[in-house]
């Protein structure tokens, strides 16, 4: 039997790899290596190519039949920036803290569930990993791309647990059952440019994006339900390019975000939002990239498992929440119930990210008492 993982040194051997998307900096040979370690077959993969690839993915797996938990996550990061302390790259432990790029977000959690596994080696049922390294990117060639693989195969689990940092206040504070939706949209208002003492001879686009702006501002989509927020558009730019301060401009740009939650689809957002535009500017073009749908996972087997792993080894009572972001569980729905548990987010995607060494433990602790319980459960 080979020896447990160090959740802690695994975490700093990943966050050594600068996989800053679409790189994969050597993270996933790291973990195909510790997988391999403990008895997982190992598939790695790259998928697409230029401008948004090749992204490199891995799906491993343990055991056989039923029942199946997978454990979904990404080892790419977002730039650094510039500011930190020390190198981000160089993993750091200062005053019981781990620190480095992707210590939270989400290198952390992949170590922890490796490590987990580890010490969890004659499950019943079969335990997988569905990593990519392309979760911080567009998100074209990555999670959805180990699916169509898994789906070539015939192989779909029973139960999913997605390990981005859900924690607020402590670890263990809060798991994700579902998630809001996201659509952004690109308004593009052409016009006539002329001399602004002329408007007759011209057709002032701004004007006609105002319209649109104010009527959009103004809507109140819905007003949430038991497990959602209510769906919010904000607009994220306005954009016009004249440097004129005597010249109608030729075209006028915005763009906007919809975060909406499952009493809405990106499709009917879509429809609405053209309708708006072509009211106040015919002549318009509105492009839309929907992100991802709402999804809830109802709190049932998978969630109360995740509880009870977390309060056996915290005390911790959490929260069932569908708050925050998007994340690659909105793909991972269409397979099976999913829900996302991991580490304190305070520091995800700032300047001198950092994991207490302590969580990290206690993360693994987790991981493991969720093994022992999905692959338990009868079918």
């Amino acid at each position: 039997m080979p020896p447990s993982i160090d959740p802690v040194d695994l975490a700093a051997r990943l966050i050594a790899c600068r996989s800053v998307t679409p790189a994969d900096g050597g993270a996933m040979a790291v973990i195909a290596a510790a997988l391999e370690e403990q008895g997982f077959t190992v598939h790695r993969f790259a998928a697409g190519g230029p401008p948004d690839g090749p992204i490199e993915n891995l799906f491993a797996s343990r055991g056989c039949g039923g029942p199946h938990l997978a454990f979904a996550g990404h080892s790419d990061v977002v730039p650094p920036g510039e500011g930190w302390t020390d190198d981000p790259f160089t993993p750091t432990i200062r005053g019981g803290l781990l620190y480095g790029r992707g210590a939270v977000d989400m290198k952390g959690a992949v170590a922890a569930f490796i490590a987990a596994a580890s010490r969890v080696p004659d499950h019943p049922g079969t335990v997988s990993l569905i990593l990519t390294g392309d979760e911080e990117g567009p998100a074209t060639h990555g999670t959805v791309a180990v699916m169509d693989w898994m789906a070539e195969r015939g192989i779909r689990p029973d139960l999913c647990i997605v390990g981005e940092p859900t924690s607020s206040a402590r670890l263990g504070d809060t798991i994700k059952i579902g998630r809001r939706g996201s659509v952004n949209f690109q308004i593009d208002v052409p016009g006539t440019q002329g001399h602004v003492a002329y408007p007759h001879l011209a057709d002032n686009p701004v004007t006609r994006l105002i319209r649109i702006l104010d009527e959009l501002g103004r809507w109140q989509l819905d007003e949430g339900n038991a497990w959602f927020q209510p769906s919010n558009l904000e607009v994220t730019d306005i954009e016009v390019g004249n440097p004129a301060s005597n010249v109608i401009p030729a075209r006028a740009q915005s763009r906007i975000n919809i975060r909406f939650n499952d009493l809405q689809t990106g499709r009917m957002l879509v429809d609405r939002v053209t309708a708006v535009v072509a009211r106040h500017a015919p002549a318009a073009t509105v492009q839309a990239r929907i992100s991802g749908e709402a999804f809830l996972t109802e709190p049932g087997a998978l969630s109360h498992l995740v509880a009870a792993a977390i309060h056996d080894e915290t005390g911790v009572d959490p929260e069932l929440s569908t708050s925050g972001g998007t994340s690659d569980a909105r793909f991972l729905v269409r397979l099976c119930p999913v829900v996302e548990f991991g580490l304190v987010n305070a520091t995800m995607h700032k300047l001198d990210e950092a994991v207490a060494v302590s969580d990290l433990e206690a993360l693994t602790a987790i991981y493991a008492g969720v093994i022992r319980r999905a692959t338990a459960l009868p079918l």
